[in-house]
């Protein structure tokens, strides 16, 4: 009996160790599972490219940073990285043969708008868009959606664009006196023309749309202007311009940067007004019209090295000029500069012989009026 039962336990044992061989080889045999389980754990591991615009916000790690888009029939455009809360950067402004851009819009129906009207669009503060508006995002994103016209629009609305040209301030009704008196705005005048501008809805075009405006590549309404304040004195600074931020009225002050750029508010547009050349020559007249064109334009480069590089436009000192003036600006890479002529600038004007409307002391708004028009009617 009892070998009988040793027998059974012998054979029981080998079927538990047959049993337990067979698990063995089951989990052996089955390795398959497991390294499905770790390839697809490591392709989940794998991060999904990010897209240009994302890629853009993460090289910029700041939260300040706004990706823009643009979207435009007939063009492909990169996307742009801008800041939050300060002035559109140099937009682009597309160019196509037998088409005129209009504007980019804040939305695609407002653009589809302005290339079926131009005229009545392109001036909207409301929705076309520019280096004179504030950028604002949500998501650090935004989207701008661009319009086309033609030159037959732009020969229609024929536009006159006036510089507007300050000097100096005064907080005394009655003005200064001494030889420069024309040269100080009442400063309330000032602030009531700057109402004017804001409540009528002028267009405010960037010195890159006035250079492509004159080329006839863009449309430009009509019921727009240019502010524009010579010297960087201080009472702009500290009188004139803070209206401008109040007012979100850009403007463009010609700094004598060799004399140091002054810190202005986001609305002020820092440009040049040479480095040095703001004095006489030999001739009794300003340096643009004593020093050789090299000379002009090594000066001009350190302007522009002052600015930041920035070398869309000068103004001329006491607005003297000529063909050695024009050279040396060329040669510095200049796109336009600002005389003291009396006029306005249309499609073909001379980019280096830029016109402009004088203010002087004692003009008040209807004077500005008579210059630049009035508010549209509602």
């Amino acid at each position: 009996m009892k070998a009988t039962r040793r027998a059974m336990a012998r054979v029981t044992l080998a079927g538990v160790a047959l049993f337990t061989l067979a698990l063995t080889g089951c989990s052996s045999a089955g390795t398959s599972a497991p390294a499905a389980e770790a390839e697809t754990t490591a392709s989940a591991r794998t991060p999904t490219p990010l897209s240009v615009v994302e890629q853009l916000l993460a090289d910029a790690a700041d939260p300040t940073a706004c990706a823009v888009s643009f979207v435009i029939d007939g063009a492909t455009l990169d996307p742009q990285l801008q800041t939050q809360h300060t002035l559109y950067r140099v937009l682009p402004i597309p160019r196509a043969e037998g088409r005129v851009f209009a504007g980019w819009y804040a939305n695609a129906d407002s653009a589809a708008a302005a290339s079926a009207n131009a005229a009545a669009n392109a001036g909207s503060p409301a929705t076309r868009v520019n280096g004179s508006k504030l950028v604002s995002c949500s998501a650090q994103q935004t989207t701008l959606y661009g319009a086309w016209t033609t030159a037959d629009a732009v020969a229609t609305e024929n536009a006159r664009i006036p510089i507007l040209m300050y000097h100096q301030f005064t907080a005394k009704a009655e003005g200064e006196s001494g030889w420069l008196r024309g040269n100080y705005a009442y400063i309330e005048d000032y602030r009531a023309q700057m109402q004017h501008i804001s409540a009528g809805a002028f267009y405010l075009p960037t010195w890159d749309e006035l250079d492509a405006f004159i080329d006839g590549a863009l449309f430009l309404p009509d019921h727009a202007a240019i502010v524009t304040d010579d010297d960087a004195d201080p009472t702009w600074l500290t009188m004139a311009a803070p209206i401008n931020e109040q007012l979100q009225v850009m403007a463009t002050s010609f700094d004598i940067t060799g004399d140091g750029v002054a810190e202005q508010n986001r609305f002020i547009l820092p440009r040049s007004h040479t480095h040095t050349m703001h004095t006489a020559g030999a001739s009794g007249q300003g340096q643009m019209v004593n020093l050789t064109p090299a000379e002009i334009a090594a000066d001009m480069e350190a302007s522009a090295a002052a600015l930041g590089g920035v070398k869309e436009v000068v103004a001329y000192p006491y607005g003297h000029h000529d063909e050695r003036s024009k050279e040396g600006l060329r040669a510095a890479g200049y796109a336009m500069a600002r005389t003291i002529e009396q006029g306005y600038v249309s499609v073909g004007t001379d980019k280096l012989a830029l016109p402009c409307i004088r203010i002087n002391f004692g003009m008040d708004v209807a004077d500005l009026i008579e210059l630049i028009g009035a508010a549209p009617e509602s």
